[in-house]
Parts: C-alpha cells; sequence; structure tokens
C-alpha cells in the first residue's frame, strides 16, 4: 500500500507535466491519471493500453514501476520480460531493472533465479553508503523487504559500521512486525544511541500482543545485561518492561542491583521512582525511597527522598479506601519535618500538604485555615506562591463556613493576577462558589469572561460550567434539579464523596425529566477514578459516549477513556480506540490536539 501511494504520488506529480514528453499531442492530457485511476481500481485491461502508450513516450521512465506491476497483475509476463531486459541493456549501471527481473521470476514461480540475480547484485555492492542505500531502496520498492535488510547488513560489514542503516532497519521490521529482529535491532543499538529509548517504549508496546512478548525482551535484555553489566540503557529498558507487565517489585529489585553493582550515588533509582507513582505503584516506590534512605544524611538524594516519600505516602493514603488513623500518622510526620526543619520557603510544599489532610480528610479545617494564614506571612514567599496559598486559603474558607472571605480571596487573586493562568484560576473558583450558592447568572457571568482564558483547561472547564447553566435554567423545575446537583458538587468539594452520591441518585426521584444525567455520570466516574476503581469508572464512561453524542461531557469522556486505558487498565488497544473516536468525531475539542499526540505515541509514530 505504501509503495502504491508513492508511486501515485510521483505518477501525479509528473502528469501535470506530461505534455511535454508528447510530441504531436499523442496522448491526451488527462489519460495519465486515468491510467492510475483504473489500475487503483484493479481494471487492468483499461489501465495497461494507456500505461503502454505513456511508457513509449520517450523520456517517460517514471511510469516503469506502474506499467511493470499491470504486466505482473495481468500475468503477461513476456511483455513484461522484454520490457525489463531491454531496460537493463539501456541502463546497465542501474540494480532497478535486474531487481525488477528478479521480481518478475518470483511472480513466474522461478524462485531460485530470482534469488540468484538479488544475491549478485548484492554480491556487486561497492563501499559507497549511498549505492547500498540505493539498492535496498529498489528491493523496498519490489516489496522485496528480505532483500532490503540483507543489503543494510551487508552495507554493515562493507563500511566496518555495525550502527550503520540502524533507522532504515527499524523501519522495515516494524512494517513487517518482525518483533524478533525489531527486539534485537534497538538492544544493539541502545548502547551508542540511549536516546532511541522513548522511541523504542513506544513502538514495541504497539506491536507487542501480550505477555508472551514482553517475557521474550525480557530474556533478551538480561543478556545484554549479562554481556555489559554496568549499562544503565538496559537497566531503563528492564525497568519498563516490567512496569509494563505491572511487576514494579521485580522493576525494584533489578534498580537496586545495578545501584549496589555500581556503586552508585542512587540517581538513577531515583528519577526511575517517578514511574511507580506514575503508575500508582506507591508502595514499590515507598519501598524504594527506604532503600535510597539507607545510604545516609550525606547522601544528596536523602533529604529529596525523604520529602517524596512522604509526598508518595500522602497519594497512598490519599487515594482509594484509607483510615483516619493513617492520615493522622501522616501528618505527624509532616509535622515532624516542619519542626526538623523550620517553616520557610523550602519546606512550603509540606506546610500545603498538611494543610489538605487537615482540611479535606482529618475534619480539622480550622487548623489548615491557621497553617495558611501564616504562610501567607511567611518571608521570601514569592507573589505567584503567594497567590496559590490564597487560592488554597480561599477553598478552606468554604469549609469554615465563610464564603464571603472566600469571595473575597479569589477576587484579589484575579485582579492581581488578571489574565494570568493563576488569575483565571481564581476568577473560576470565584464562579464554582457561585455555582455552589445557587447564585447561577453570576456564576454563567464569570464563566463567559473565561471562555476567553489562554489556558485551554480554565476555558474548556469554564465552557462546561456555562453550558450546564444554560441549558438548566429554562423552568423552575430545571433550576430546582440544577440546585440539587450544585448541593452535591459542594459535597464532593468537602470530600464528602458518598453523600454526593446519595444527593444526586436523589435528583431523578424530585425532578424525572431533569436533563443532567450526563453531568451526574461524569461526577460519578471522577469519584470511581479517586478511589482507585478504574474498570466502574470507564463503565459509565462508555454509557455517556453511547448516550449523549451530542452532549457537553462526551468529548471529556472519551478522553478521559483513553488515559484510563492506556495508564490504569493496560489496554493499548482500547486506549487508541477512543482517542481515535475523539480526534475524529470531536476535532474541536481542546483535546484533540493531546489526543492526537498521545495516539500516535501509542501507534509508534516515533520512528
Amino acid at each position: 500500500m505504501n509503495r502504491l501511494l508513492f508511486i501515485i504520488f510521483l505518477l501525479l506529480t509528473l502528469g501535470a507535466g506530461a505534455q511535454v514528453f508528447r510530441p504531436n499531442q499523442q496522448v491526451a492530457p488527462d489519460e495519465s491519471t486515468l491510467a492510475i485511476q483504473y489500475y487503483q481500481d484493479g481494471d487492468y485491461e483499461k489501465a495497461v493500453v494507456l500505461l503502454e502508450k505513456l511508457y513509449a513516450i520517450p523520456n517517460n521512465d517514471a511510469y516503469f514501476d506502474i506499467y511493470f506491476n499491470t504486466l505482473l497483475k495481468l500475468k503477461r509476463y513476456d511483455v513484461a520480460e522484454k520490457m525489463v531486459k531491454r531496460e537493463v541493456k539501456k541502463n546497465p549501471q542501474s540494480e532497478l531493472y535486474p531487481i525488477a527481473l528478479g521480481k518478475l521470476y518470483q511472480e513466474k514461480g522461478d524462485v531460485q533465479a530470482a534469488n540468484k540475480i538479488f544475491n549478485e547484485v548484492i554480491a556487486k555492492l561497492p563501499k559507497e553508503e549511498f549505492r547500498i542505500r540505493n539498492l535496498a531502496n529498489s528491493f523496498y520498492r519490489f516489496e522485496n523487504y528480505d532483500y532490503a535488510v540483507q543489503t543494510f547488513k551487508q552495507g554493515r560489514k562493507l563500511l566496518g559500521n555495525d550502527q550503520a542503516f540502524t533507522f532504515e532497519l527499524l523501519n522495515i521490521y516494524r512494517f513487517k512486525k518482525d518483533k524478533p529482529m525489531l527486539m534485537q535491532e534497538y538492544l544493539d543499538a541502545m548502547a551508542a544511541m540511549p536516546q532511541l529509548l522513548p522511541q523504542a517504549e513506544a513502538v514495541l508496546s504497539s506491536i507487542f500482543e501480550d505477555k508472551n512478548d514482553y517475557q521474550t525482551f525480557q530474556a533478551a535484555i538480561l543478556k545484554k545485561i549479562q554481556k555489559e553489566p554496568d549499562a544503565e540503557i538496559y537497566i531503563q529498558l528492564l525497568t519498563w518492561n516490567y512496569i509494563q507487565q505491572q511487576e514494579f517489585d521485580m522493576a525494584l529489585r533489578q534498580l537496586i542491583a545495578f545501584d549496589k553493582r555500581t556503586k552508585a550515588d542512587g540517581g538513577t533509582l531515583f528519577n526511575a521512582i517517578y514511574t511507580f507513582v506514575d503508575n500508582g505503584a506507591y508502595e514499590t516506590a515507598i519501598k524504594a525511597y527506604d532503600y535510597l534512605l539507607t545510604k545516609g544524611k550525606d547522601n544528596q538524594y536523602y533529604l529529596p527522598s525523604k520529602i517524596e516519600m512522604l509526598n508518595t505516602r500522602y497519594n497512598l493514603r490519599t487515594s482509594g479506601k484509607y483510615t483516619v488513623a493513617d492520615l493522622d500518622l501522616l501528618a505527624k510526620d509532616y509535622e515532624a519535618l516542619l519542626e526538623e526543619n523550620g517553616k520557610n520557603r523550602n519546606t512550603l510544599f509540606a506546610i500545603k500538604k498538611l494543610a489538605n489532610l487537615q482540611a479535606y480528610y482529618l475534619n480539622q479545617p480550622a487548623k489548615a485555615e491557621k497553617e495558611l494564614e501564616e504562610a501567607i506571612k511567611m518571608p521570601g514567599i514569592n507573589e505567584m506562591e503567594l497567590g496559590q496559598l490564597k487560592l488554597d486559603l480561599g477553598d478552606i474558607y468554604i469549609l469554615t463556613n465563610q464564603p464571603w472571605e472566600a469571595f473575597l480571596v479569589y477576587e484579589q487573586v484575579s485582579k492581581q493576577f488578571e489574565g494570568q493562568p493563576v488569575g483565571n484560576e481564581a476568577r473560576f473558583r470565584s464562579a464554582k462558589l457561585s455555582f455552589y450558592q445557587g447564585n447561577f447568572e453570576y456564576s454563567n457571568g464569570q464563566c463567559l469572561v473565561l471562555k476567553a482564558a489562554t489556558s485551554q483547561l480554565i476555558a474548556n472547564d469554564a465552557l462546561n460550567l456555562s453550558l450546564l447553566i444554560s441549558d438548566n435554567i429554562q423552568t423552575p423545575a430545571d433550576s430546582n434539579a440544577l440546585k440539587m446537583y450544585a448541593d452535591a458538587e459542594m459535597l464532593l468539594f468537602r470530600n464528602l464523596p458518598e453523600k454526593a452520591v446519595k444527593k444526586m441518585d436523589s435528583i431523578a426521584i424530585a425532578y424525572p425529566q431533569n436533563s443532567l444525567a450526563d453531568a451526574i455520570m461524569m461526577s460519578k466516574a471522577r469519584i470511581f477514578i479517586k478511589a482507585n476503581d478504574f474498570q466502574k469508572a470507564a463503565d459509565i464512561l462508555k454509557k455517556v459516549t453511547e448516550e449523549f453524542k451530542d452532549g457537553i461531557w462526551t468529548d471529556d469522556a472519551l478522553f478521559t477513556l483513553g488515559d484510563l486505558y492506556e495508564k490504569k487498565l493496560n489496554d493499548i488497544a482500547q486506549a487508541k480506540i477512543y482517542f481515535q473516536k475523539l480526534i475524529t468525531d470531536y476535532p474541536g475539542s481542546m483535546f484533540s490536539a493531546e489526543a492526537r499526540k498521545r495516539f500516535r505515541n501509542l501507534r509508534g509514530d516515533g520512528v
């Protein structure tokens, strides 16, 4: 198919000026296009009549490929053979026509004669990179991919360079879906070209079909590690391979073994832990940080590991099911860190995490309020950090039943950072506060201003909230249903998901004709995602995409589905389906650009 497209493109390009080569206008100007159309339609009998005329015109060698292929399709081998042998005599230095002759013999079933020609052409290769590449491309042109590979490998020997033609070979192996050779080529190239790692991960994940493929690759990587035990790139590749199989502890074991064997400072392991965290393998990440802490306080990764371990424990305890006792212990750890290192700009992260725990998980919003009010007064805090602190404090004012104070803080930040992301965020939070309070007209007005925000995420959220309000205030019953939904959203804001779900379920009972079903489903899906119940979330999101094709949440649902299947449910095929559907059906969505990028990455377009 790729070859045909290339031929068609070439012929279309030449066809525009074909009259230059036509003495006495023996061929009509549109016959080139018509010949291509006949070929594409499989009407070879009509195509061959036109192509014979086109090819007979002097200097029209560009029609050789399509004319030759048409003759093969019609099994007119004698005509094709005469034509090719004539070209071989006319162009004795060209490798193209001998390869075409070999292709003809293959079609006739004379494989021995074909292989003899191919091997003779390869044997005559000079020590010239251009000629080697040209010959391989000629084989590729006639779909002789194995001989293209053989040509490149012979070229490596002639040039004395095992890294030559790496990208060309990777392309061929990937096109053929030759998994063993693709794995080997990446492994052989990786030591000299470690920058290939992201590409290798994307391409291999796109063609690996099951656990067996990953285990085969794992065995090949381990052989490389035995030969080159200090090559960090193979450890990184092995770590990725284990992670793809959800074998996080095995990945950690390899990283620790490598760190000990090379007597390293822990840098490779420290950087790899972020991958564990991104994949939700918090327990494994904590074990990794524990190991790094054993290196002692003098190690450069000691304090960062201590900090990140606390953050990871925070993620672990606040995702899914948790106990208040666990969170209370975590809060004490943050307090100990602050006591040991003081409250300053360097420990601001700990102050914010502690306040978040107190406000949303430990039912201590007053303590959180005090922490942030003190933090705002600390010296050395820059304006942007101060703005973000004020936003967090505004949120906590809502929890402590001081909505007016929250509103004032949001307004202050939105004016101070007018047109900037933090200022737009403040305005949106003000709009959400008005929404929670049932002041829909003011909330909608703020959202309409934010629709032009430079931040796409804020603009999209504002647009969705605006549409939600506009669609559900047409009648008193609609407004009352929307008020119940706003109350449910407020419960979610307060981190009371069970009460929020009950409130949402009661809307349909009180107002059976309400039009909030898709918004309610999206809210429930987010609740399940936060609780790590990804399959339940996916099931709900699928209903949104199927039952509300023109809804305001459908593109969000498609993107979230793609993200869940890629990162949480480990089903790349499904992820590609949802990303592609978003790209195709909702090209104007703010998610389409990111979906296109993610889709191409999953498909392995990095090659």
